[in-house]
């Protein structure tokens, strides 16, 4: 094996060999490609709702994509179960899961009902925006299903503002972005207690909400719907 000019980095070679160089996903490969800026905003956002769940038990990800993030939330919470709608993505996950991180993978459509089974918590980021209109409460109301009495609920997406300059590729999925106050507003039909935090590039704060780039929801209290 090659040895490094300090001792200490031996380790990165030796991590290399027994387990392989980690690929990023299939989603996460083109923004790495095309806007690189874009990983560090996607990762942090992982870490908030990292640090806003640790210590839960059995958390659920509601469209995960190629689930890259995923692992960040790992490292605070226990078993971690996500899903997507689109198979591609839950196959790249599967092919590129490592043996010390485990976690449970499935395709499932929220829409079409709540997944199986009781979570302590979930979260759900850059996908609402995606949910048409008509259908929103009752994608909200499915994850409200599958947590417990005590159950945490973050949502993250694009704020209406933001728009005018989301790129052409997101704009076309971006169907139902919304203000601060109209996220609240939905969330609120469910939970009791319901903070929307604004979010500029990696920055989380309370700022101004027609300002955020990005609304965070965090939410909890579920009410019985």
């Amino acid at each position: 094996m090659a040895r490094t000019k300090e001792a200490q980095y031996e380790d990165c070679l030796r991590a290399a060999e027994e387990s392989g160089v980690d690929n990023l996903g299939v989603m996460t490969n083109q923004v790495w490609r095309d806007d690189p800026r874009r990983l560090a905003i996607l990762l942090s956002r992982y870490k908030f709702v990292a640090k806003m769940l640790c210590g839960k038990r059995r958390v659920v990800e509601v469209g995960c994509g190629d689930g890259f993030g995923s692992r960040v939330v790992q490292q605070e919470t226990g078993e971690l179960t996500v899903l997507d709608i689109d198979p591609v993505f839950i196959a790249d996950i599967e092919q590129r899961m490592h043996p010390d991180w485990p976690l449970t993978a499935a395709v499932h459509d929220m829409l079409s009902g709540p997944y199986p089974g009781i979570f302590d918590a979930a979260y759900s980021l850059d996908v609402l925006e995606h949910i048409p209109a008509a259908q929103e409460q009752n994608f909200v109301r499915n994850i409200a299903s599958s947590l417990n009495n005590d159950g945490v609920l973050i949502v993250g997406m694009p704020s209406l503002e933001s728009q005018e300059h989301a790129s052409a590729q997101s704009k076309a999925g971006h169907i139902n972005c919304k203000r601060g106050p109209d996220l609240k507003a939905l969330m609120a039909l469910f939970f009791d207690n319901v903070f929307v935090f604004s979010m500029n590039d990696e920055v989380v704060h309370t700022g101004f909400s027609a300002m955020a780039h990005y609304h965070l929801a965090l939410c909890c209290g579920k009410r019985r719907v």
